[in-house]
């Protein structure tokens, strides 16, 4: 009777020295670490100011408080109405969205990996020596709540029909009417790429053609798998650009709402 030997433990790869790469490997985790810190300390500050995020002539509304649905909100912004009444400073306008977006950005299989080498150094780099003397994935908690991101992208793409919507009423003009203005346009750029990063998820993927034994018995769902597919090469450029794209769209608005600048209207 064969003897099966039990499994080594699960350890971290060993290695003397603290790198074996020539190449300057910690540029790129320490310029993601500042471009993600920076991104955080702006939108944070953002969605706790409670002003400047509306503008009511143009009907320009900052994603960063979309839905706007507290009773402190500004006349015309609540698009989906006000369901409660006044909320301390405490809480983000946008508190209905915001736990959802989070959720899909933090969970999304690309920032995953630029955090943990980027804060976490699990890993570092390759033929870089670990700082940590055990691995346990995303097998505990919290990161095991990573696994929750097939059910955040469903509210992501919720949340972008409620951007789209939102872009429709920024193509008014004063009087209500159709309208056009630098304002309008900056808001479609973030919509069609918030829309692009979505919908090439890896669980938008795997939602599309991932279950499928056949691809020859369902050839409408494997061409979507396939143009999903051609997306998913862009997934990560797709999370960086619309990083930039979304500061953009709330500075834009937030300048034009404070007064500091005016919409350079083209139409109306």
């Amino acid at each position: 009777m064969t003897q099966v030997s039990e499994a080594p433990a699960r350890t971290r790869a060993q290695i003397s020295e603290r790198t074996l790469r020539k190449d300057p490997w910690w540029r790129k985790p320490a310029l993601v670490a500042t471009l993600l810190t920076i991104w955080v300390l702006y939108a944070t500050v953002r969605v706790f100011t409670g002003h400047w995020y509306w503008v009511p002539q143009y009907h320009y509304l900052t994603p960063f408080y979309s839905p706007c649905v507290s009773g402190e909100c500004v006349p015309g912004s609540s698009s989906l109405g006000q369901w409660i009444p006044a909320i301390p400073p405490i809480i983000p306008y946008a508190f209905v969205s915001l736990p959802f977006v989070l959720g899909f950005r933090l969970s999304c299989y690309y920032y995953r990996g630029a955090y943990y080498k980027a804060f976490w150094r699990a890993p570092s780099a390759c033929a870089v020596r670990e700082p940590h003397a055990s691995y346990s994935g995303e097998t505990k908690f919290p990161l095991i709540m990573q696994n929750l991101h097939r059910f955040f992208f469903y509210m992501a793409v919720l949340i972008s029909i409620l951007n789209t919507y939102d872009l429709v009423q920024a193509f008014r003009g004063p009087d209500g009417a159709f309208g056009i203005g630098l304002g309008s346009i900056i808001m479609l750029i973030n919509v069609v790429l918030l829309w692009a990063y979505t919908l090439s998820c890896h669980s938008c993927r795997h939602i599309t053609g991932g279950r499928l034994k056949n691809f020859s018995k369902h050839p409408a769902r494997y061409w979507i798998w396939t143009q999903i597919s051609k997306l998913n090469t862009k997934h990560q450029q797709l999370a960086w650009t619309t990083l930039g794209t979304l500061m953009v769209t709330d500075l834009y608005v937030m300048l034009v709402a404070s007064g500091a600048i005016s919409d350079l209207r083209i139409f109306n």
